[in-house]
Order: C-alpha cells, then structure tokens, then sequence
C-alpha cells in the first residue's frame, strides 16, 4: 500500500489517506493512526504533520528531537518501516498540510512558537556563542555547525541535517544495501542544549584536552541517539571510562 504512493502520482493522494502510521499520541508501535487523524488534533496554530524515520519504533520514539514537541504536546509520527523514507520523499504535503521531519534543518513551530520561545532561542544564542565556537573548534569537520537549540530539553545534543539533505537514516539503509559509494553525504550539524550539565562543562572546561573529550562525548552520544554508528566504539569507551575517572576525583 505505502509503495503505491511513490508509484501511483496520479492516486497518491487517495493511497496517502488509507495508510497507517505509529506516532507519538499512543503509547505502542501499532500503526493505527491515518494522517487525516493526525489532522484532527492538530494543536491550534499548528499547520504542519510532524514525523521522524528511524530505525526501530524504540529509536524513534525515544529520540533527542521529540523533545521539544513532546513539551508542546504536540504529535509526531514515528515512521520506521524500510519504505517510509520513499513515502516522504515523495508525500510532501496531505490535506493541506505540509509534511516536516522534525530531523531536518532549522527547528520549524510555525505558530507554535510563541514570542517567549523566539526570545529563548535569541538569548540562548548569545549566551552560547563561545561554548558553540569551542565545540566546533574540538570537533572539526566531523560536524557542518554547531549552534545552540531550544528544541532539547533532557538531552545534550542531537544532530540534524540540512532540510533538503538525505537523512541519517536513508543513507544507512542505503549503505547496508552496498549503495554506499553512491550517496551524496552531507555532514550533520550538531544542535546543543546550553542548559544540560555535560554542555556546561565543556563550557567550564580549563583543560582543553577535558574539553575536546567532552565535546567528542556530546557527538557521540548524539549519534548514537539517533541510531548511527561510531567509527570507532573502542575510543568512545576509553574516553567515557577516563572522563568518568577523572572528573569523578
């Protein structure tokens, strides 16, 4: 049924309205919501369908980027079937509303966000300006930016992609398909949440061997988070085991 979407142009829409999807308003990996259910309720102000691909229902609904919408009471599809990825890739709107990947690009309330979280995000920016400059000074090219989000809320930091970048999930399902040498790769940007303590370390940090640990230790978790894989496990348990030493003496 999903595969007609991307198949059937002409009746995609019909195809669209009889799927069924998980999402963030039932507490089970079911697929039992329609996207005209999501429509229904729909928070006021709101005129966005909201989702996220990942690889299990547990990654998904578990994920750093939910956080914000999860505040806001506001519901997110969680879509994890392999043909998903094909289904918003070529779904890009239902009844009106346009389909966003809270995963992708600039963090997107429309209406949602209301004058005090724009003056949050404003101030945290300011605020954050040289503990971003020194995360994206230890990390280097393995992240695009870094910059500071409203969007988290328990987690230090997540990772996103540009809004019309591939997402980290496609391109693993791509690589484990041996179609690796052909994806067009785009590096991540690393959103981080000034408030968490791991972030305010860093930003305390005197020692700058401490804090490029801490801040390899904030991306790997963030990768981790959102179901990606690190090129080096072995280095990631060493630096953990040795951060959790020191900084416990």
């Amino acid at each position: 049924m999903k595969e007609g979407i991307g198949e059937d142009v002409a009746n995609k829409d019909k195809i669209a309205g009889l799927c069924l999807f998980a999402s963030t308003h039932n507490d089970t990996d079911a697929q039992n919501v329609s996207l005209a259910d999501y429509i229904a309720r729909m928070k006021a102000g709101q005129d966005k369908i909201y989702y996220i691909t990942g690889d299990s229902y547990a990654a998904a609904k578990n994920s750093p980027h939910l956080e914000i919408f999860a505040k806001k009471g506001v519901e997110v599809l969680l879509l994890t079937d392999r043909v998903d990825e094909w289904v918003v890739g070529s779904l890009f709107e239902f009844g009106g509303k346009k389909l966003i990947s809270v995963a992708k690009g600039d963090l997107d309330l429309g209406d949602l966000a209301d004058e005090a979280d724009k003056a949050e995000q404003t101030k945290i920016e300011e605020a954050s300006k040289a503990v971003v400059e020194a995360i994206k000074a230890d990390l280097g090219d393995k992240v695009e930016a870094v910059r500071a989000t409203t969007r988290l809320t328990d987690s230090p930091a997540c990772l996103v992609v540009g809004e019309n970048d591939m997402s980290q999930h496609l391109a693993r399902m791509l690589e484990a398909a041996g179609a690796g040498g052909q994806i067009p790769h785009s590096k991540p940007t690393l959103e981080i949440n000034p408030e968490h303590l791991l972030v305010q370390k860093i930003a305390e940090a005197q020692d700058s061997a401490q804090r490029r640990d801490l801040s390899e230790l904030v991306y790997e978790q963030a990768l981790l988070a959102e179901g990606g894989k690190l090129d080096n496990p072995a280095a990631f348990v060493k630096r953990m085991n040795h951060l959790l030493l020191t900084m416990s003496q």
